[in-house]
């Protein structure tokens, strides 16, 4: 499970499709899962309610290369790892995400508990 630090890095990725288009995006977080490191990526245009899920891998140079994940066994795993670690650290709405600031959170508790 990734710690706080590892969830939210925004470092920023250009990706580039098939078809040769480039696309902005920023890290949501990192995590290695059975021997194996993925990251969650969200678009910093268009449309950002939903993230992208990759595999890190190592090209015949050893450079760092990012891949879909073709199996749907292994990526649902992966999701659902991301969904927990992300679960607490994010507000996910119709606006996208945000980082939840638990301060706030609790002063309004307290507000609450002294009514």
């Amino acid at each position: 499970m990734p710690n706080k630090d590892e969830i939210f890095e925004n470092e920023l990725f250009t990706l580039t499709d098939e078809e040769g288009n480039e696309s902005q995006f920023e890290m949501l977080g990192s995590i290695e899962l059975d021997g194996k490191n993925y990251v969650a990526l969200v678009p910093t245009e268009g449309d950002q309610d939903e993230y992208v899920i990759l595999k890190l891998e190592y090209d015949e140079n050893d450079g760092e290369v990012l891949v879909t994940i073709d199996d749907d066994e292994e990526f649902d795993k992966v999701a659902d790892e991301f969904e927990d670690a992300f679960m607490g650290e994010f507000d996910c709405d119709e606006n996208g995400f945000s980082v939840e600031d638990d301060e706030e959170d609790s002063d309004e508790e307290d507000e609450q508990d002294e009514e």
